[in-house]
């Protein structure tokens, strides 16, 4: 077939249709997919994927041949345990003090199915420890289900958009927040999906401390670990190691995933690292809606086991062998991933030589790093509009308006499923894009 592009509005308009998208400003994630799915079938033509951010690499065969072996030693018909099999949480212990420098026993090391299920379990336990303190602030920009999850759970929260509150402006912000006395926890990524920025020590320090001072928990979303490429994480028990919260609060919990940094996604496996210090507090008003007051027992005992009773046997045990690789240092997980860095540096260039604009572009005053995402705009196009144009050259992504951002002139890029030999097609729809559009 010959070249499609651009492809017509009409047809697309009425795909949207179909599939109930009245708005592609607050689309969501799945329905780009499903939008993109059928326009791909329609024209026979591949678009450049960047609307969802899955892993674009092979699975180790470290956890890969570690979990067959499970699976062939009768793993399948045994529950695993509720707190997780002790080979994972030893080494998830481990992790935490080679990679992040900091003390965390394997008691409070608890898996998950997913970053998703430990996000979820949390709010359902942190969001009630207090009867005034209801409400989550999320520092945006941030990842759409979240909100999601609260919405389903009928829990109430707040947002704002780190973009413009920076460094020292970042404690003024929070506090107007924090004085109203009903925020219970803070949640963040970092690195950041959608903007990829990157919580700098004097943020995060910040952060700590008004949360030692308001008494508020941190959830802190460390899905993309290690991921700021202009620094080496990957090395165990020498620093740099990953920034964190920890350093500054024992009011925290850590969200932690096999996705992409293992790119494990397939197996939903997870992990939650609760500070011994906040594991063990006593909070009454749990009582009110869990056997226990206790912080860790109403997480483990209750939501965790009402919830799913734990998470799968045979992928707890590969994820526990990839975790001991990389603590060994036998398993260099970082320089695994740095191929999204590289795709990241030749995919913003193309973007950039063809008009656009980076919109979040520094922390601080450092240059944004390469990796999974970044955030573009075109002149004169809201996010909306750009979206729906690129759609019609071939190129797929969600608005930044989904993702609690004030910039909704954005959208945000993910790298993972376009790789190098894409390239060629990237660069002839963008060209094509701005000699329709112009700059």
């Amino acid at each position: 077939m010959s070249n499609p592009f651009p492809l017509s509005k009409e047809v697309i308009y009425k795909f949207r249709e179909e599939l109930g998208i009245k708005t592609l400003a607050h689309a969501s994630i799945r329905q780009i997919v499903y939008l993109v799915n059928k326009l791909q079938e329609k024209y026979g033509v591949q678009f450049i994927r960047t609307e969802m951010g899955v892993p674009g690499l092979p699975a180790p065969s470290i956890g890969v041949e570690a979990e067959i072996e499970a699976l062939k030693s009768g793993v399948a018909s045994i529950y695993p345990p509720i707190e997780g099999i002790p080979a994972l949480k030893q080494e998830l212990s481990r992790f935490a003090k080679l990679f992040l420098n900091i003390e965390i026993s394997p008691d409070v090391c608890i898996p998950t199915v997913g970053a998703m299920q430990a996000s979820m379990l949390l709010f359902l336990v942190a969001n009630r420890r207090d009867a005034v303190k209801d409400t989550t602030l999320f520092i945006d920009p941030g990842f759409p289900v979240q909100k999601r999850q609260l919405g389903v759970l009928g829990m109430k929260y707040e947002s704002f958009d780190i973009y413009n509150f920076r460094g020292d402006k970042l404690r003024e912000k929070l506090e107007s927040y924090l004085k109203k006395g009903n925020i219970s926890t803070f949640l963040y990524s970092n690195p950041n999906n959608p903007a990829w920025i990157c919580f700098t020590e004097n943020e995060l320090r910040i952060i700590g401390e008004l949360a030692n001072k308001y008494d508020v928990i941190v959830l802190e979303d460390l899905a993309y670990f290690g991921m700021d490429f202009r620094e080496d994480f990957g090395c165990p028990g020498e620093p740099p190691y990953q920034p964190t919260v920890a350093n500054y609060t024992n009011n925290y919990a850590l969200i932690f995933s096999s996705s992409k940094v293992f790119s494990y996604a397939g197996q939903r496996t997870g992990a939650m690292l609760i500070s011994d210090e906040l594991f063990n507090m006593q909070f009454p008003n749990l009582s009110g809606w869990f056997v226990s007051d206790v912080f860790g027992r109403a997480v483990l005992q209750e939501a965790m086991y009402t919830a799913s009773a734990g998470t799968a046997h045979s992928s707890q045990v590969g994820f526990a062998a990839m975790l001991k690789a990389a603590n060994d240092g036998t398993y260099d997980f970082i320089g695994n991933v740095r191929e999204y860095g590289k795709r990241a540096a030749s995919m913003k260039r193309l973007f950039l030589e063809n008009g656009f604009k980076i919109v979040y572009d520094h922390d601080e005053e450092k240059e944004l790093a390469d990796g999974f995402y970044f955030t573009i705009c075109y002149p004169g196009m809201t996010g909306e509009e750009l979206l729906g144009e690129l759609l019609r050259f071939g190129i797929s992504a969600i608005t930044l308006d989904t993702t609690g951002s004030s910039r909704t002139e954005g959208l945000r890029i993910c790298v993972s499923q376009t790789s190098s030999d894409r390239f060629a097609d990237m660069e002839e729809r963008l060209k094509l894009f701005r000699t329709v559009h112009g700059e």
